[in-house]
């Protein structure tokens, strides 16, 4: 929890599960280093079409009880049934993980599209309202601040995401996003369209240059022009790209902090080390 003129505002991460099993160890690792800082939780990410299901659940249950810090557990409707769900939600009850991130999620690979089309749960709005009828959950949706890909117009967007939040959405977990004023013009809209949440604002420390083209170009994020030259100038030195990517995200999150945000959620890449520079830098 960070504390700013008067204000608390949470401060969390993500990490994703390891593709390979063995890979489990370095995760674990990366988890007891993150909890040092204190983190109000930690979400870990649902492998496509549930095929990471079950190293989503032990890793939020290594969060919970081991770390001894709020899991937020990810869960897509991609793939999942009635049944698979309601053996999700009783084996995260059995693990004490309370929090849900409810996600429509990408079509999986190994999954056509007509399977993804005839899917059961259409929208995340489907599974916020199966999960909201166990008052055990607390559940999460995300928002995007530059618009979702996918929807035709900015408003048809915050539609959607009402929809979210009215069937029982409590939290809201922000795309990653580059530019501070276009994070700032969502909540402006948000608060238009009367859509009361805690609302987290999602940073993505660009800490090398391939990440525009993996995670950043997946996101619909846009790229400002200093973000941009900042990469093109170290494009050639690795480690100096990383001081300066992590320096961007730390002038990006004391400027949230300083404009009283909800939350600051980090999308850490697994790498415990660049949250740690960010957390110690704005505390």
């Amino acid at each position: 929890m960070i504390e700013k003129n008067g204000k608390k505002i949470e401060f969390s991460c993500e990490v994703f599960p390891p593709k390979r099993n063995e890979d489990m160890y370095e995760i674990y690792k990366t988890l007891d280093e993150l909890k040092l800082l204190g983190p109000d939780f930690i979400s870990v990410t649902y492998g496509a079409g549930g095929s990471n299901s079950k190293k989503t659940s032990t890793i939020a249950s290594y969060i919970e009880n081991i770390c001894e810090v709020q899991a937020l557990a990810h869960v897509t409707a991609a793939g999942v049934t009635p049944e698979k769900l309601a053996d999700l939600m009783a084996e995260l009850k059995k693990k004490n993980v309370n929090r849900i991130l409810a996600l429509r999620g990408d079509k999986p690979r190994d999954m056509t599209e007509e399977e993804f089309e005839g899917r059961f749960y259409k929208h995340a709005s489907d599974l916020i309202e199966v999960i909201n009828q166990d008052d055990f959950f607390r559940i999460a949706a995300a928002c995007y601040p530059e618009k979702h890909p996918e929807a035709l117009t900015v408003e048809e967007d915050i539609r959607f995401l009402k929809k979210k939040v009215d069937m029982g959405a409590d939290d809201l977990i922000s795309q990653m996003f580059f530019d501070n004023e276009k994070f700032y013009s969502f909540l402006d809209r948000l608060d238009k369209a009367g859509v009361k949440a805690s609302v987290h604002a999602g940073i993505m420390p660009i800490t090398a240059a391939k990440q525009l083209g993996t995670s950043v170009s997946l996101s619909g994020s846009s790229i400002p022009t200093k973000l941009s030259n900042l990469i093109a100038k170290y494009s050639d030195d690795p480690v100096s790209l990383k001081k300066a990517g992590i320096e961007y995200a730390i002038n990006q999150v004391e400027d949230l902090i300083d404009h009283g945000v909800d939350g600051i959620h980090i999308y850490c890449m697994n790498k415990s080390d660049v949250t740690r520079e960010i957390y110690e830098a704005i505390i």
